[in-house]
C-alpha cells in the first residue's frame, strides 16, 4: 500500500512550480524578475490606517483564539459593506471568516463534493479551483470563456453542457457553479446581462452559485462591476471575498464567505462552513480586528483603493501596449484585477508547449511568468502587472526580444 495518498497528486500550484529554479538562479547571483503571483503589498504598501489597526489589536492583547466563524465586528463589517455597496440584505450571521479564499474553497468542496460530483468551472480558471475540486474527488464540468469575444462567457455552451449531464440522469451531482468576477487570469469583467444569463441557467437547473469577487473594487478601462448578489436575489448563492486585493493585505490571510439567502441549501452550507471553521479553531485574530476597522473606515479605504486602482490601470495599459507590439503574442486589454493573459504563437517560436516557453524564458532571460495550461488553457502565459513601469518595461522588453530571437532561430 502506498504511504502517500493518491489525492496528493492534485496538490500542485502552477503559480509556484518554478520557484526552485528561481531560488537556484538567485543563489548564483542572477537577478530574476518574478511576474507570477498577484501580491499587491510588494509594490503597494498596505495602507497605514490598516497597519495601525493591526498594531492596535496587538497592543490590546487580541492574540488568542476568536469565535470559529470570525469576530462579530468583522462579520458585521462585511455584511455592512455588501449592504452599502450592492444593496444586499445581509447580517453578520450570514458571514463566515476564513483564512483567505483558499480556505473558503477548501471548506466549500469539503462540504459539497462527494467522489464523482461535479463543479462547473470556466476555462481559463483560477488554479486553486480545480485543485480543491479534485482533492475531494470531484469532476470539473468545463465551459469556456470565449477568447474571440474578449473572454465573454459562452452561455449557450454552458446550458448545453448542463443539459448533457441532466440527460445522463446526474443532475443532482452538479453541486456548484464557480464564477470569478473580475476574472483571474484574463482580467475580464462580466457584463450584467451575461451574469443574468448565468444566474438564470443555474437557477433553472437548481445549481448553487459561487462567485469569487476578490477583485471587485479593482476595475478600470471603463468597466462597471456587478456583484452576483445584486442579481441572484432569491437564488441560492455564496460570495467569496477578502482582505488580499482590495485592502492590499495578502499576508493577513483573511477571507470571508457571504451566504445571504435563507433557502435550505444556503442554510445547510452556512452551518457546514461553521462546522469546518470550528475544526480549525479560528482565523488570524489581530488581522480580523484590523480588517473590521478597515472596512468601517470607508473614507480612508476609498482614498487608498482609488489611488491603487489608478496606478494599476496605468501599469496594466503600459504593459499591454508593449506586448501588443510583439507579433508572436496575442494580447487583449483587461478591465479588472491586474493580470495579462497572452496567447503565444508556439509554432512560430519553436516551442512544444507553453510550459517549455515559460521555462526557457526564465532560464534564458530570468523573467518568471505562469504557463496558461496551469489555468486550463494551453498556449498562453499570465503576466502580473503590479510592478512599477520601469520593471515592467524591462521585463517585457526581455520577453519581446526572447520571442524575436527564437523566431529567428526557428527560421
Amino acid at each position: 500500500m502506498a504511504f502517500i495518498s493518491s489525492r496528493s497528486k492534485y496538490a500542485v500550484n502552477p503559480l509556484r512550480e518554478d520557484d526552485s529554479i528561481v531560488q537556484a538562479l538567485r543563489s548564483k547571483g542572477k537577478k530574476v524578475i518574478s511576474l507570477n503571483i498577484g501580491n499587491p503589498p510588494l509594490y503597494f504598501p498596505t495602507p497605514r490606517y490598516i497597519i495601525d489597526a493591526y498594531i492596535g489589536a496587538l497592543k490590546e492583547g487580541r492574540t488568542g483564539y476568536s469565535e470559529a466563524d470570525g469576530i462579530p465586528e468583522l462579520r458585521e463589517a462585511v455584511a455592512m459593506r455588501y449592504r452599502r455597496m450592492y444593496g444586499v440584505r445581509a447580517s453578520k450571521d450570514d458571514v463566515v471568516v476564513t483564512q483567505g479564499i483558499s480556505e473558503a474553497l477548501e471548506f466549500m468542496n469539503c462540504a459539497l463534493i462527494n467522489p464523482g460530483d461535479y463543479g462547473v468551472l470556466f476555462i481559463p480558471y483560477y488554479v486553486q479551483y480545480i485543485t480543491h475540486l479534485k482533492l475531494f474527488g470531484g469532476n470539473p464540468l468545463m465551459c469556456n470563456y470565449d477568447e474571440n469575444r474578449n473572454w465573454d462567457v459562452d452561455t449557450d455552451e454552458l446550458d448545453k453542457s448542463i443539459k448533457k449531464i441532466r440527460a445522463a440522469g446526474k443532475a443532482d451531482r452538479i453541486k456548484y457553479l464557480m464564477l470569478t468576477n473580475p476574472d483571474n487570469p484574463t482580467g475580464k469583467v462580466l457584463e450584467r446581462k451575461t451574469l443574468k444569463k448565468i444566474v438564470d441557467i443555474a437557477n433553472n437547473n437548481d445549481i448553487f452559485i459561487v462567485s469569487d469577487e476578490i477583485y471587485d473594487e479593482i476595475t478600470y478601462n471603463g468597466a462597471k462591476f456587478t456583484s452576483v448578489a445584486e442579481i441572484a436575489k432569491g437564488v441560492p448563492h455564496a460570495i467569496l471575498n477578502g482582505a488580499s486585493k482590495n485592502y492590499d493585505a495578502t499576508g493577513f490571510r483573511l477571507g470571508f464567505v457571504l451566504l445571504p439567502e435563507k433557502d435550505r441549501k444556503s442554510t445547510l452550507l452556512k452551518e457546514s462552513f461553521r462546522d469546518y471553521a470550528a475544526v480549525r479553531l479560528s482565523a488570524n485574530v489581530p488581522a480580523q480586528y484590523a480588517m473590521a476597522k478597515a472596512m468601517n473606515n470607508v473614507r480612508a479605504h476609498n482614498a487608498a483603493i482609488r489611488k491603487m486602482r489608478d496606478e494599476i490601470q496605468d501599469r496594466v495599459n503600459y504593459a499591454v501596449g508593449l506586448l501588443q507590439k510583439n507579433p508572436y503574442l496575442k494580447t487583449q486589454r483587461p478591465k479588472g484585477a491586474f493580470y495579462i493573459f497572452s496567447r503565444v504563437d508556439l509554432k512560430a517560436l519553436g516551442f512544444r508547449s507553453d510550459k517549455d516557453f515559460a521555462d526557457a524564458l526564465l532560464k534564458e532571460e530570468y523573467i518568471q511568468v505562469v504557463r496558461g495550461s496551469g489555468f486550463g488553457m494551453s498556449s498562453h502565459i499570465r503576466i502580473v502587472s503590479l510592478a512599477p513601469k520601469e520593471i515592467l518595461g524591462y521585463a517585457i522588453d526581455k520577453i519581446n526580444s526572447f520571442c524575436e530571437r527564437h523566431a529567428n532561430e526557428k527560421e
